[in-house]
């Protein structure tokens, strides 16, 4: 049996992946660390065979003086968890990073695409990834991912002010575009599979083909309990919002990952 460790209580990842290993009890024990005023030091890593930290600032307005909050906890808490897991014998340590650190709101993010993070979450995640890929060898493996949005019930972030844009639309619109996206069961049992097959390299969990932001829409409804009616009459004015805003190139913009599954650490040395 796998003991596995999940930093950051009541996070929407972190529960869903304990639920989700949950249905293997022959296979799996899981225990979840707040890391909300506590610090790693005070658990004991020994005898745990993967940590998964999920633990982090996120969904949170960013201001011109949120940078060291966000280095504080994405990254240097990150850090610390991973030291602590391999100086008491953890051998692999996953880390969640995010699809942000490539800076794109739009376009084709290949294997050739370098990261350039826009914004002070996607920063600290890099900046992260880069401290806790330096301490990778033969013996501890780092596991990151990268994913794109996530969607399920529940989920925060993009996916809940989709849900409340449904909730307001008399109808779904009919637009057509392409983002990477994993719902929660696809990404559990990606985690499920690394944790089955530890190695060391940077992951990208996501749906076999692209999501059309009208599905997720669609999905909301039908959770509300009410039947999609599609329509275009929105269409023009998604494409206006989508060419001039930030917030419609997010919402309907194209943003996907293309045969992009798994590439080696990123350089083992923190951003300056």
């Amino acid at each position: 049996m796998m003991r596995i460790l999940i930093t950051g209580a009541n996070s929407y990842i972190g529960t869903h992946i304990e639920a989700y290993l949950g249905r293997f009890p022959a296979g799996y024990e899981t225990e979840t660390l707040p890391m909300r005023s506590h610090t790693p030091d005070e658990y004991d890593f020994h005898g745990a065979d993967a940590v998964v930290h999920v633990a982090a600032i996120v969904h949170r307005k960013e201001t011109k003086d949120s940078q060291p909050l966000y280095d504080a906890v994405n990254r240097d808490l990150a850090a610390a968890v991973a030291e602590k897991a391999k100086r008491e014998g953890v051998k692999q340590f996953v880390f969640f990073s995010t699809m942000a650190v490539y800076g794109r709101l739009e376009g084709v993010i290949t294997k050739e695409t370098a990261a350039d993070p826009k914004t002070q979450y996607a920063r600290s995640k890099l900046s992260a990834e880069r401290r806790i890929a330096a301490l990778a060898d033969d013996a501890f493996f780092v596991t990151i991912l990268r994913p794109p949005m996530v969607f399920g019930p529940g989920a925060k972030g993009n996916p809940a002010r989709l849900y409340r844009l449904a909730k307001a639309l008399p109808f779904c619109p009919d637009f057509e575009n392409r983002r990477s996206m994993v719902s929660i069961d696809t990404l559990c049992e990606a985690v499920k599979a690394l944790l089955d097959a530890p190695r060391s390299g940077v992951f990208f969990p996501q749906e076999p083909e692209p999501v059309a932001t009208r599905e997720l829409i669609e999905r909301a409804m039908r959770e509300q309990g009410r039947t999609p009616r599609r329509s275009r009459l929105l269409n023009p004015a998604i494409r206006l919002a989508r060419a001039c805003t930030s917030v419609g190139k997010k919402a309907f913009g194209d943003l996907v990952y293309e045969n992009l599954y798994e590439l080696p650490l990123p350089d083992g040395e923190e951003e300056t």
